[in-house]
């Protein structure tokens, strides 16, 4: 761990951490807290994914819908108007939308091999942009003279990593950069998650072999053919699975390569000084726990 003690944590002259958790408990609010601050370097995997590796993908899928229309069509051709991606650490919803959701074409659904094509391209996205971490640490001190530094992963990064394995490359480069902390929910977190996103389901990366034994599952389960499938009732199925996925995968990324908090724990942080107190006792409980 980059910090052995929770004294070491708060003393640190630079802090660096990296913070995982499923979507919606906390980790971009905290970020830009602390970029507020003026002391805080916030690099946001999933913007860097949006501007770095995946804005030709966007910006191309675009295009082709725009080209369908005559009018845009002759605009594009002779250069005369540029599309591109918007995206911003307040809005990634372009990334979201690229990736889509499986099933029937007439309700916005994707044929399930454009689907894992768009996964496939999502996941050496997020992988190089993880990998990108300690560059932008390093960048962010020399160029801009920050002394701290978080990053803010995305909900999937538990997806393309092996936490049990110690020889993990991704693993052993991001925790020899930063603490890893982990916001840990309860499962009143998770029934609200739950309500939030069957209020307004969003695409998702997921694990290839998970995806495609959910898939078959819900196909079988609803006897449906997988073009009559409604995209937004099969990730609405598909989210709780999703999350019970994770959560075993989330523990052992905090057990073995960093420490856990909880998530009414950092609700709770106001400023900075709430933070690196929270992070403090993260750090105490989890050395506690080992020895």
């Amino acid at each position: 761990m980059l910090y052995n003690s929770a004294s070491k944590w708060t003393d640190a002259a630079q802090k660096r951490v990296l913070i995982f958790a499923m979507s919606g408990l906390g980790k971009t609010h905290v970020s830009n807290m602390l970029r507020d601050t003026g002391d805080w370097f916030h690099y946001s995997v999933d913007y860097r994914i949006g501007t770095r590796y995946m804005g030709e993908f966007i910006a191309d899928n675009a295009k082709a819908e725009a080209m369908k229309v005559p009018f845009l069509r002759e605009l594009l051709m002779s250069d005369s108007i540029y599309i591109g991606s918007n995206i911003s650490f307040d809005d990634l919803s372009t990334v979201s939308t690229y990736l889509g959701k499986p099933g029937d074409p007439a309700k916005g659904g994707l044929p399930m091999s454009e689907y894992r094509r768009r996964q496939d391209q999502f996941q050496r996205a997020e992988i190089s942009a993880l990998h990108d971490t300690g560059y932008f640490m390093e960048r962010s001190q020399a160029l801009y003279g920050y002394k701290n530094f978080v990053c803010d992963t995305g909900g999937s990064i538990c997806e393309w990593v092996n936490p049990e394995d110690p020889d993990d490359a991704l693993l052993k480069a991001l925790s020899s950069q930063s603490l890893m902390v982990w916001i840990e929910g309860s499962e009143e977190h998770t029934a609200d998650l739950i309500e939030r996103f069957d209020k307004a389901p969003k695409p998702m990366a997921y694990d290839p072999t998970f995806l495609m034994e959910t898939w078959a599952e819900f196909l079988k389960v609803h006897d449906q053919n997988p073009n009559t499938v409604d995209p937004d009732t099969f990730i609405r199925w598909t989210y709780a699975r999703a999350l019970a996925h994770r959560q075993p995968r989330y523990a052992a990324m905090a057990k073995n390569w960093g420490v856990t908090v909880q998530a009414s724990d950092m609700a709770s942080v106001r400023d900075e000084a709430d933070f690196t107190n929270v992070i403090a006792q993260g750090v105490a409980q989890t050395l506690e726990m080992r020895s």
